[in-house]
């Protein structure tokens, strides 16, 4: 790393114990496993000078350290349950980095298997936001959705004994209606590449902080795998881009 060069350090957290597709994080995705396809778009990165991943699995910290990664320690089982907060593995993880070998990045870019098909120029781009605005506490990069959030509906109780459908953020059937997509103002979702300064964690316990900016990419680069079906249409993007 040259003299004075910001220490950027790409983060990616494994946790092992998926319950929708068994090993999801590490199943083949064309012919490479999936966190392969992130790890390699980090290294890729004019930006990154460090990666690491987060993981609870010794097989998982192999596959990592195959594609380049390095793996410091096995994260705590405290920290790898279902519903732990992804901020705390990450601060962990600095702290760990920080206690014991005086490491302290600049920016920390964190970065998710689940969304396989983003590339090295959304890494570098939020991070050149950061580096452009040192007002800005973060960087996300964002795709336009799919399905607008106003569109979303639940199930109530009715005064029947019964349920019915309403709006999401109503107790209204008649907003059920279709509205055109047109009138709606554009909604956007993360596409799970988040560039943070690194005191921002600590001071505000979040990965974002207030102020935060963002780069928007096309929806296809922003497929977050789930399921099996997310395998598959993540598999036919990258048939489609490789021919």
């Amino acid at each position: 790393m040259v003299e004075n060069e910001l220490k950027v350090l790409g983060i990616v957290g494994i946790r092992s114990g998926s319950k929708g597709v068994v090993n999801k994080n590490i199943r083949d995705l064309f012919g490479k496993p999936l966190v392969g396809w992130i790890l390699s778009a980090a290294k890729q990165s004019d930006s990154i000078n460090r990666l690491v991943v987060s993981t609870d699995s010794e097989e998982y910290a192999k596959v990592a350290k195959e594609h380049g990664a390095e793996v410091p320690y096995l994260r705590p089982a405290e920290l790898a349950k279902d519903k732990s907060a992804e901020v705390d593995y990450v601060r962990h993880m600095l702290e760990w980095l920080d206690e014991r070998e005086n490491y302290r990045p600049d920016i920390v870019v964190r970065m998710m298997a689940t969304v396989p098909l983003q590339t090295s120029e959304d890494v570098d781009a939020v991070v050149s936001l950061l580096k452009n605005d040192p007002l800005a506490d973060s960087a996300v990069v964002i795709a336009e959705a799919r399905q607008h959030p106003l569109k979303a509906l639940k199930l109530v109780d009715d005064d029947a004994g019964g349920t019915k459908l309403v709006t999401y953020f109503s107790d209204s059937g008649r907003e059920v209606t279709p509205i055109a997509r047109q009138n709606y103002q554009p909604a956007y979702f993360r596409a799970n590449i988040i560039a943070f300064r690194t005191q921002v964690i600590f001071d505000t316990d979040s990965l974002t902080g207030d102020l935060v900016r963002h780069h928007v990419i096309p929806q296809e680069r922003a497929v977050d795998i789930d399921n099996l079906v997310d395998f598959y249409i993540a598999e036919h993007l990258i048939d489609r881009e490789q021919k």
